[in-house]
């Protein structure tokens, strides 16, 4: 009985340690949301989306920084989704147990932990040095880079969960192993390979590392992917290190815009993959 209670009283002690220190992680976590948006939304006005990024001591908006961070991670999501899905579906379905798959996935996994910077450093000696300027495009590609280990996890995770009873199933009624894939496998791991998307997508949100590399930045507008373009992350990051009070404003609310974006696309996302696995 003294055992008990001493186990008993133990373990109270070990939840009451985890409720603290999860109780102090959320009250950071609410103090630095508080901050953003008490200074973000002092700023959001409609010039933010409309005006270009301003000169030092004057006022002037976003505009430029939004579109051109659209552009980068539009096409990086493009470029990098596929190879991603590919590769974790090779990796989970045809050489699951292959030296090839066992080599593939520790790369992977380091390119999973690299800093971004190195990635930067990479595409910088890839295509900046090569080309003779910064580009949008060079941009672009240092995101996909980034978004490919993090689909190719996620990607084999999800099919590896998949039971194999389904594929089974689907192999007994003939159909060849590329439409079991296509039609069994991947509409039970959807949820998941869109998840591993949208991680993959709020990755990219804020990098900024890789975008002074590659891309570097433009105080004007410009949609030319083989010139320097504006994005929002490094924006954020050379107005907040400025002495400017305007600067440091649209700083605080670039912040809240990338918040709102990547959380909003994340509850859509998740809305409409769950309503078609209700179907």
């Amino acid at each position: 009985m003294a055992g008990f209670q001493t186990r008993k009283s133990k373990n109270a002690a070990m939840m009451g340690l985890c409720m603290a220190a999860a109780g102090i992680g959320l009250a950071w976590l609410a103090l630095i949301l508080g901050a953003l948006l008490w200074k973000g939304f002092s700023g959001l006005n409609l010039a933010v989306f409309t005006e270009m990024t301003p000169p030092p001591g004057e006022a002037g908006g976003l505009a430029n920084a939004i579109v051109g961070s659209v552009l980068m991670t539009v096409i990086a999501v493009v470029v990098g989704t596929p190879v991603g899905i590919l590769a974790g579906t090779y990796m989970a379905e045809y050489g699951r147990f292959s030296k090839l798959t066992t080599i593939v996935r520790f790369i992977n996994d380091i390119l999973l932990s690299a800093p971004s910077i190195i990635v930067g450093l990479f595409v910088y000696e890839l295509l900046v040095r090569p080309m003779g300027h910064f580009s949008g495009i060079a941009g672009a590609f240092a995101l996909a880079v980034l978004v490919i280990p993090v689909v190719v996890r996620t990607t084999e995770d999800m099919l590896l969960l998949v039971p194999n009873a389904l594929r089974e199933a689907g192999a007994a009624i003939g159909a060849p192993r590329w439409i079991v894939i296509r039609s069994v496998a991947y509409r039970a791991a959807l949820s998941g390979i869109v998840t591993g998307v949208l991680l993959a997508i709020a990755r990219i949100s804020g990098e900024t590392a890789p975008l002074l590399f590659t891309a570097l930045n433009n105080q004007f507008f410009t949609s030319n992917l083989n010139a320097p373009m504006a994005s929002l992350p490094v924006t954020i990051f050379q107005f907040a290190l400025s002495p400017y009070e305007e600067w440091q404003q649209l700083a605080w609310t670039g912040a809240l815009i990338i918040t709102v974006a990547v959380l909003t696309l994340s509850v859509v996302a998740r809305g409409l993959t769950g309503r078609r696995e209700t179907r």
